[in-house]
């Protein structure tokens, strides 16, 4: 009876593990989580299929109107086709000394299907990333076979609890001081140096062991001949 007890609890446990775990990692998502400012970055909209008997077939993603990106580009995936919408701006962009009227604000993945049960990656090249912000939120709409449409579009209010459907928040990070690669490539050329160093202390090493060995080689052999001399000496 102890036993059957015993079970019970570890399987209703187990059971609360698997609920929770599907709930905390269900949403769709940026991956990685963050990216440089002021740079470009490959990110992946992680897209789990959250239902038993229905397989998702889209996915949208806008992205934010306020923090354009000039350069927006999908990775073929096998069997998705994406739609990359662009939209005029009020006022143009000058990016790399060239004039930008348009930046991209939707793009749409149709053609495929991800099954119950599993999730499919959608990675894209994208850039300049905002150098004037923390953060960047793009709002996705998840369609499935059944025609059940869910929003990802909620915004996390800092301080306050994860919304039912969060958007997928991609977090600014500072860009790495050049200063920085100075001290990186100095630290490497001083490891090269000092590898160097060593590996030129371990062949003059080397050779003193070798001059050291033929050294006695050659004692031996003059012991051995001055013994030789002897017994025929006498």
């Amino acid at each position: 009876m102890k036993t059957s007890r015993v079970s019970f609890t570890a399987a209703l446990a187990a059971g609360a593990v698997l609920v929770l775990s599907g709930t905390a990692f269900a949403h769709v998502s940026v991956q990685p989580g963050e990216a440089a400012k002021g740079g470009y970055a490959t990110i992946n909209f992680k897209v789990p299929n959250e239902r038993d008997n229905a397989s998702t077939t889209q996915l949208e993603v806008n992205f934010p109107v306020d923090q354009p990106l000039t350069s927006v580009m999908p990775q073929d995936i096998p069997g998705w086709t994406s739609n990359v919408e662009k939209t005029k701006l009020d006022k143009p962009l000058t990016v790399h000394g060239k004039q930008v009227n348009e930046v991209v604000t939707k793009v749409t993945w149709t053609g495929g299907k991800i099954e119950p049960g599993k999730f499919q990656q959608f990675p894209v090249s994208v850039g300049k990333l905002p150098d004037n912000a923390d953060q960047m939120v793009f709002k996705a709409i998840q369609t499935y076979d059944n025609n059940e449409i869910v929003r990802w579009i909620e915004e996390t209010k800092e301080g306050a609890a994860e919304p039912q459907n969060p958007a997928p928040v991609l977090k600014l990070t500072a860009a790495k001081a050049a200063d920085d690669h100075h001290d990186d490539k100095n630290a490497t050329a001083a490891k090269d140096d000092k590898g160097h160093d060593e590996a030129a202390a371990g062949a003059s090493d080397t050779t003193a062991r070798i001059l050291g060995i033929a050294g006695i080689v050659i004692g031996l052999g003059g012991v051995a001949f001055g013994v030789a001399s002897r017994r025929r000496a006498s």
